[in-house]
């Protein structure tokens, strides 16, 4: 028997994140221009330590955010400070993903560097509470999650542009349980949505030189969104004619990464938000797995700059959280520094990164005490910032 009941409930809850869908179509459409960091004194950068490694990684990389910027704290044109009460712990007594005091604290400032949070799961002893990212990405409209993947000696040169506020990770958590038997969840593209990220990806290219973009989607499958996005980049594309375009499915894509003779030929990547996470964590395994890859999360008013991966509380349980890796939290910065406006400080930092990670690897961190420490790889790094041959090795590297 057709339940009509349970029919008529789901039908009013998808009314209702549809109303919420369109008032949110109309904020981005009357969205302020972006910021300008170049006319804001002091830039004001919080970092978010996390929990699990997120405190030891987030010591780390302010470290080496403040080598990086000393004379501009001291000048006052930058001021760091760290923001509390982000951790499992404390969303969990407020029962949000963000509490109210912290997310009006972050919004005082115009940049974070985050720590991984944990995200909980069915079974864990916190909460069901939605993933502190999505919340802040959705909280602060930080659209854009751009994620670049470099391995110079591979002829590797990745950026992902990952829509970040829209697809299964928006309504995820709304979907719909139709009786006993029926659950559905929902993914959801708007046009607005669609063209902010696009667009980025496009003048990032024309900005940096690049000559291909290329477009992933299962727009053979999944139609209606995937294809509207799909649509939306080809339209967009004709502003844009001395850029090449293409466009491939997810599942070929994730095969074509790893194919030598294919991967190199691409350069600036766009997609949906689930399509983003999945590749972009594959990519990041060439640069040596996402504990070396960050992240930026970009919106026109805020940014937020993170690690990738997880909060590991294994690795705070047994002990060994001071072994975790800074990388990502490193590469996080530098794409921070870059974003405000301090470029060949932010190339510096990244080829150090590239030096100590890829090619000479004088320490390797192994998450035990097998290997470095993170403070004895941040010590390392730093003392390769002050190495006056660091332009000269990278370029030895790349030409292998």
């Amino acid at each position: 028997m057709i339940d009509r009941n349970a029919i008529q409930k789901a039908q009013e809850q998808l009314g209702k994140l549809l109303e919420a869908q369109m008032e949110r179509v109309e904020k981005i459409k009357a969205a302020p221009d972006w910021v300008d960091y170049s006319k804001i004194s002091p830039i004001k950068i919080g970092i978010l330590p996390g929990d699990g490694i997120g405190p030891y990684i987030a010591a780390e990389a302010e470290r080496v955010l403040r080598y990086m910027l000393d004379d501009e704290l001291k000048s006052g044109k930058i001021y760091i400070n760290t923001i509390e009460g982000l951790t499992i712990e404390n969303r969990a007594a407020h029962n949000k993903a963000i509490p109210d005091d912290v997310l009006e604290e972050i919004k005082k400032y115009h940049v974070t560097l985050k720590g991984p949070t944990t995200t909980p799961r069915k079974g864990d002893p916190w909460p069901n509470i939605e993933s502190c990212n999505v919340a802040m990405r959705k909280e602060l409209d930080l659209f854009a999650n751009v994620r670049p993947v470099r391995v110079p000696k591979q002829g590797i040169d990745w950026i992902f542009f990952r829509e970040n506020t829209e697809d299964l990770y928006a309504l995820g958590p709304y979907g719909i349980e139709v009786g006993m038997d029926i659950a559905i969840d929902f993914r959801l593209c708007t046009t607005p949505g669609a063209e902010r990220i696009i667009k980025m990806a496009f003048d990032y290219a024309k900005r940096n030189g690049r000559t291909k973009v290329t477009c992933v989607t299962k727009a053979n499958v999944v139609k209606t969104t995937d294809g509207k996005f799909l649509e939306v980049f080809y339209r967009i594309a004709k502003d844009y004619p001395d850029i090449q375009v293409d466009d491939w499915y997810i599942d070929i894509m994730t095969a074509k990464l790893v194919d030598e003779k294919r991967r190199r030929e691409f350069q600036v990547l766009v997609m949906p938000n689930m399509w983003g996470d999945i590749l972009t964590d594959e990519a990041a395994e060439f640069q040596g797995g996402v504990g070396t890859a960050g992240a930026a999360n970009i919106g026109k008013q805020y940014a937020m700059f993170e690690a990738i991966h997880g909060s590991a509380p294994r690795m705070v349980q047994e002990g060994r959280a001071q072994y975790a890796d800074p990388s990502s939290m490193i590469r996080a910065a530098a794409m921070l520094i870059n974003h405000i406006g301090y470029h060949d400080r932010a190339r510096k930092l990244e080829m150090a990164l590239d030096i100590c990670g890829q090619y000479e690897k004088k320490l390797v961190i192994t998450g035990r005490p097998t290997g470095a420490t993170g403070k004895e790889f941040t010590d390392y790094l730093i003392d390769w910032l002050n190495n006056p041959k660091l332009e000269e090795t990278w370029q030895n590297y790349v030409k292998g």
